[in-house]
């Protein structure tokens, strides 16, 4: 469903280039769930945006290969793009009150939505809308529909915006982050409900967070992300019992599951890359423990573990794992 070769993007921000994304290749495949995972500033939603093409084009330097349910996105002009966005992918924000347009019902976004990519009448599309909420849960559908999105709860309005996503059937969804304003009890039941309508619509997922739990809950595939780059990607349980790179090791032994009471968290030394002034080697070089002379000098790369795990890391080409605390 969504293939992706040798994706960079980079953007022009006060005389600066930054290089948000650097040679990122992915595949997903129909009716799987992929998880992107890593700190703030890696790359996680650069990338999800731009499998939408969502970044603005005067300032956005895109190269590389998107091809989404066979087509090629880069070749698509805006009314090539407008008939794939909602219709064949869809897209969750992280923020449902500032994605949803103020001063519209949910009733008439959803509506809108799905008009534009089918031909129903007004009343055939409001009757889809009320399905539309009803498989989200939304307990009183109908008074839902006629609510503004900031009438409705933050667990609500997420569910509005969920049920807007997929109101026109689409093949592929797009989750950014969308369950970091929640608290948790909303957060579980929002990743049950993506699992549920995932499995029941047979949709491809591809979910950013920066928290490894919410990956749990929701992916059969994760890819790490750090300095732009995929530096590590396997099934879930593969990466939680044997994850590879530093990175991967270093994110699994900063979750406070399994730490005692008054424990110290571990935490990752140093800071993201400077993404106006990459190294030339790994950008996890700096901050890993394991670094030698030659993961300055050059971007690793991938190495095949087999069962679909890749890791980009010196370490692994020669077989010396920093293997993760269990």
């Amino acid at each position: 469903m969504i293939a992706v070769r040798d994706l960079h993007v980079a953007f022009d921000a006060g005389g600066k280039t930054i290089r948000a994304v650097n040679g990122v290749s992915l595949q997903v495949a129909p009716g799987e769930a992929v998880a992107l995972i890593g700190e703030s500033g890696s790359g996680k939603s650069v990338t999800l945006r731009a499998l939408m093409r969502l970044h603005p084009p005067r300032r956005t330097t895109m190269t590389g290969d998107i091809r989404i349910d066979g087509t090629d996105l880069m070749r698509l002009d805006a009314r090539g793009l407008a008939r794939i966005r909602g219709g064949t992918v869809a897209m969750v924000f992280q923020e449902p009150l500032l994605a949803l347009d103020p001063v519209y019902t949910i009733g008439q976004q959803i509506v809108e939505c799905i008009r534009a990519h089918a031909r129903v009448s007004a009343a055939q599309a409001r009757q889809q809308a009320l399905q539309a909420l009803e498989a989200v849960r939304i307990q009183s559908p109908e008074r839902r529909l006629a609510a503004y999105p900031h009438e409705l709860s933050g667990g609500m309005r997420q569910r509005a915006m969920i049920a807007l996503a997929l109101s026109a059937r689409p093949k592929i969804l797009l989750a950014d982050e969308p369950t970091t304003a929640l608290d948790a009890t909303v957060q579980i039941q929002v990743l049950i409900l993506l699992r549920e309508l995932q499995r029941a619509l047979g949709l491809s997922i591809v979910f950013v967070t920066h928290d490894i739990g919410a990956a749990v809950e929701i992916a059969d595939r994760v890819a790490v992300m750090y300095g732009g780059r995929i530096v590590e990607e396997g099934p879930i349980r593969t990466l939680l019992r044997d994850a590879r790179h530093p990175y991967t090791v270093a994110l699994l032994q900063s979750r406070q599951h399994g730490m005692a009471r008054g424990e110290r968290l571990t935490a990752i030394a140093g800071s993201p890359p400077d993404l106006a002034a990459l190294p030339a080697g790994c950008s996890f070089a700096p901050r890993c423990a394991h670094a030698r002379a030659e993961c300055l000098e050059r971007v690793p790369q991938p190495v095949s573990l087999g069962d679909g795990h890749r890791v980009s890391c010196v370490l692994a080409a020669a077989a010396e794992p920093a293997r993760a605390v269990a």
